[in-house]
């Protein structure tokens, strides 16, 4: 079991992710620094306040997120109210956004948002995922706010059939869109018109896929799944996404990873 997760490659930026490897959970979180403050601390305070017992359905997972909201919120309101301003504005305007995604031992996963629960299997070369599919990559993701109510259109639960030949695995979303489309692209016959969605869209996205479509051949198993395993500490990580990335088949952002 390990986690791991690298920050954005330039200089003095804060990694917004939060990732844990635990006996009983996996976990990561993708604070969106994009609206509001302090999400590099909302995702840390998420994927630590992780129960040991899986979560199972929308009101459980509710409940968690109303049991432990307001003591980050009062820390971080005096933390806000101390620079004042514009920025204690935008605390109170916007509050703090994250993803959550978090797999238990059972196989019992959650997600909110676009970071992604995986289940690989050796024997069949199967992938199971928490995720809709590989055009909503494209959609801007539902998040947890410190301060608001949760939609229940935002919540995903299922569980993994995990047997011995398994490896279970989260990824926040620009590293989860990677697996997922080196997935599709190594089983296009069966994901045809998903690629063909990605592709149209004319995004960032649609760029990676049409690299990846453009491989002679994709192992799923060795060329994506063992490297990935393989790096078991955060510089192999980072040599493996600079590589990817100078192939053009993985975007620009942090990136997290927890193996169970």
């Amino acid at each position: 079991m390990r986690a791991l997760s690298l920050a954005k490659f330039e200089e003095g930026i804060i990694n917004e992710d939060a990732t844990i490897a635990k006996e009983n959970v996996i976990a990561v979180s993708d604070g969106a620094g994009g609206g509001g403050v302090f999400a590099e601390c909302w995702s840390r305070y998420l994927v630590e306040k992780l129960p040991d017992k899986p979560i199972k359905n929308y009101k459980s997972f509710d409940k968690w997120i109303e049991g432990i909201w307001e003591p980050f919120y009062n820390e971080c309101e005096d933390k806000a109210k101390s620079v004042g301003g514009m920025f204690l504005n935008k605390f109170y305007d916007e509050g703090s956004f994250a993803t959550l995604v978090a797999v238990w031992k059972n196989g019992q996963w959650v997600s909110y948002g676009d970071s992604v629960a995986f289940c690989y299997n050796k024997k069949t070369g199967e992938l199971h995922h928490s995720f809709t599919c590989l055009p909503d990559f494209n959609n801007a993701p539902y998040l947890i706010n410190c301060k608001d109510p949760l939609d229940e259109k935002g919540f995903r639960c299922g569980k993994f059939k995990i047997t011995k030949d398994c490896i279970v695995f989260v990824a926040s979303d620009t590293l989860a869109h990677y697996i997922l489309m080196m997935y599709e692209v190594a089983h296009s016959d069966n994901y045809t018109e998903e690629l063909k969605e990605t592709v149209n869209a004319k995004t960032k996205n649609s760029n990676f896929v049409n690299t990846a479509m453009a491989l002679t051949s994709v192992d799923f198993g060795k060329d994506v799944i063992r490297k990935l395993k393989n790096c078991y500490q955060s510089f192999l990580l980072r040599n493996h996404i600079k590589g990817l990335r100078k192939k053009g088949l993985i975007g620009h952002d942090d990136y997290s990873i927890a193996i169970m």
